[in-house]
């Protein structure tokens, strides 16, 4: 969708809601006004950029009452995208208006203050992962793929030592390692490092040994 097709859904949307709406006044691209009530002024664009946002932080100067409007995302990321630019506009106090392929008109958001309320479950999560991590094996700013997180060290630990034990009961492997779900983690084999022989003995997997070889540098053993 261009620009200029979002422009009429969003007009029909306010003057239905009694505003006088035109079009490129000044720099705003949409300026609608009811009787003496601080104008609602809306920014167009053909999707989410950085632009888009210093330009309504800008009209917030202006009004209180600015939207950015964009076609609804579409496709596999979309619903997170979403969701992301709402959380977004809500920070920055801006609004966020979302056009359909066929012209339907979601609204978002509505500008207006916002005081986020720290999540104490996730901060807690937060620190204990923290505090689970042995020594510091990430670079900050790497990638999602080949972050050592502190299960990776706890598997790499039960795999080391299956590695040097031989096959073991998952309550001896975790009393040698400290792992205290050595079991279940086994169990699960989330990695594939893992095979169950039976009667809660489990044995490492050629790709355990190749795994002890290739996060060598991430753990302490």
């Amino acid at each position: 969708m261009r620009e200029t097709e979002l422009y009429g859904p969003i007009k029909a949307l306010l003057e239905a809601q009694g505003y006088a709406v035109k079009g490129e006044v000044g720099a705003v691209d949409i300026v609608a006004v009811r009787g003496d009530e601080a104008p609602v002024l809306v920014e167009l664009k053909t999707g989410f950029a950085l632009g888009l946002y210093h330009q309504a932080v800008a009209r917030l100067a202006v009004s209180d009452l600015v939207y950015i409007a964009v076609p609804k995302p579409r496709g596999p990321r979309a619903k997170r995208a979403l969701k992301d630019n709402r959380a977004l506009c809500r920070r920055l106090g801006l609004g966020l208006i979302t056009v359909r392929a066929d012209g339907a008109v979601e609204v978002q958001c509505d500008p207006g203050p916002y005081v986020p309320r720290p999540s104490k479950a996730r901060r807690a999560k937060l620190l204990r992962e923290f505090a689970r991590l042995e020594g510091d094996p990430n670079e900050g700013g790497a990638t999602r793929h080949g972050i050592v997180t502190a299960y990776r060290q706890d598997a790499l630990r039960c795999a080391a030592y299956l590695a040097e034990q031989g096959a073991s009961r998952g309550r001896d492997v975790a009393a040698a390692t400290g792992v205290a779900g050595a079991t279940t983690l086994m169990r699960n084999n989330h990695y594939g490092w893992f095979e169950r022989l039976g009667g809660g003995v489990y044995g490492l997997t050629d790709a355990g040994r190749a795994g002890l070889t290739h996060w060598a540098y991430s753990w302490e053993g």
